[in-house]
């Protein structure tokens, strides 16, 4: 099914991996969260906050689309051979959605600890980078 799809978009002259293209929503949606947060703390102002909450929750909603073409990649252009960035990708994966989960949690319930608000949406922001960088050695070396 996975060689079905790919070999159409073949034939239509599409012939890139589809993961980079979509990675950009969660990605650029974990760092608009952490400069919103960032806002916030420096600002004070509530509509920040609310806009991170935003951010975060399309971030959450980007993330299983993104995983899945990342897996039917993975699968169609590298045979799903396992490699440690691959086996590193897949951590980070699960735990960025878990991290983001907990974003939008603490968003909701911890609105008075801005220290902890920026933490949180910081290691967002650094799991974020890391999976970028690894799927830039995946594909670049």
């Amino acid at each position: 099914m996975i060689e079905a799809m790919y070999h159409m978009l073949e034939k239509v002259g599409f012939v890139h991996p589809l993961h980079p293209a979509i990675t950009h929503i969660p990605m650029g949606m974990v760092m608009g969260g952490f400069v919103f947060v960032l806002l916030f703390v420096v600002v004070k102002k509530i509509e920040f906050l609310t806009t991170a909450f935003h951010c975060m929750c399309l971030a959450f909603l980007g993330t299983f689309p993104t995983i899945l073409l990342g897996f039917t990649d993975w699968q169609y252009r590298f045979d799903g051979a396992w490699s440690l960035i691959i086996v590193l990708k897949m951590a980070f994966a699960l735990a960025l959605v878990i991290l983001i989960l907990f974003a939008i949690k603490c968003n909701r319930e911890d609105r008075d600890k801005p220290r902890k608000l920026l933490i949180i949406h910081g290691l967002c922001l650094a799991l974020a980078i890391g999976l970028g960088f690894m799927g830039g050695e995946l594909l670049f070396g």
